[in-house]
């Protein structure tokens, strides 16, 4: 394991080569420009962003405004599949967030009282494989030189943060459960998720639950509107009362909604030098509140950017 203060030279020297922070002469101390996240955001290009594919974009509308959750084919193809599959089918709207517990998770879906029949599913499968991780071969993974608790590494693949464990010499990957990350609900059987049943991680980010739960994307803008929901009062977080339900307009993929009503979004490409320099202006923050820098940031604690486009 790398120490604390070779993290810090490592990023500082790569930021150097790359002429996003301020450099020294080699044997000389190395003085920092104190440059911010958002300097940085400012000075990005376009080719520092991506547009989401609206074919792996979920629009949930709330009365409240609307969720815009990118869904993760690369993770779990067949659950993202039966996803896409529902929201065509419809079978989200009119549901609720029927869940809300604290520093955890929100659930949504068709929640029944037992032996009442749940709503039909149309032709989505209604059995899938657990898809808890996946081959790390042929991913672009962006580590980080942090250490993690939970994994051999940690980083980020296509926007999403993940983690990978080579150790036993398997090559695996998986999304960790950060904030705002996105999962499927299941039972005590590893394969007893479909995709009905969803779940947002609204709290302290639950890594235990990494390589347990198949994970299938995350939630890109609206995170303020499931965190603020009120605390369910039974146990899990449920609401005993029905009536604290928040109601489900409409889930749709964002490729089925008119061009005019799509929202406009670019996310920040996490394979690129200035990403590497964001993460470094937020693992050792040097404005002038700050009196010592960290020298590590957590995973989790890396939010990714999002904007609407300058042109919109």
């Amino acid at each position: 394991m790398r120490q604390p203060s070779r993290h810090i030279l490592s990023a500082t020297l790569a930021a150097c080569m790359l002429a996003l922070a301020g450099c020294a002469t080699p044997g000389a101390p190395v003085a920092l420009e104190t440059r911010s996240t958002q300097q940085l955001l400012e000075a990005s290009t376009d080719a520092d962003w991506r547009t989401p594919d609206p074919a792996n974009l979920l629009y949930m509308d709330l009365d409240g405004g609307r969720v815009v959750i990118e869904l993760a084919p690369a993770f779990a193809p067949e659950h993202v599949a039966n996803i896409r599959t529902l929201a065509r089918g419809g079978f989200w709207d009119g549901l609720s967030l029927y869940r809300s517990q604290d520093n955890f998770v929100v659930q949504f879906g068709d929640i029944t009282e037992e032996g009442v029949p749940g709503r039909p599913i149309g032709s989505a499968r209604a059995s899938l494989p657990a898809e808890f991780d996946r081959a790390a071969a042929d991913l672009a993974f962006h580590a980080l030189p942090d250490a993690d608790g939970w994994a051999a590494r940690v980083g980020f693949v296509d926007g999403f943060p993940a983690a990978r464990d080579d150790r036993r010499g398997n090559g695996r990957a998986w999304l960790a459960h950060c904030y705002g990350t996105l999962g499927a609900g299941r039972d005590m059987a590893p394969d007893s998720s479909n995709g009905t049943e969803l779940y947002v991680v609204t709290g302290q980010s639950p890594r235990q639950l990494d390589r347990n739960i198949t994970t299938v994307g995350r939630v890109l803008q609206g995170m303020e509107l499931l965190s603020v929901l009120p605390r369910g009062t039974g146990p899990l977080g449920f609401y005993e009362d029905p009536s604290l339900r928040t109601p489900i307009r409409r889930i749709r993929l964002a490729s089925d909604v008119p061009v005019g009503e799509r929202t406009p979004l670019q996310v920040l490409r996490t394979d690129t030098p200035l990403f590497d320099a964001v993460v470094e202006s937020r693992r050792n923050r040097r404005d002038d509140w700050y009196v010592q820098p960290a020298g590590h940031i957590d995973l989790c604690n890396i939010s990714v950017p999002v904007r609407t486009p300058p042109s919109s």
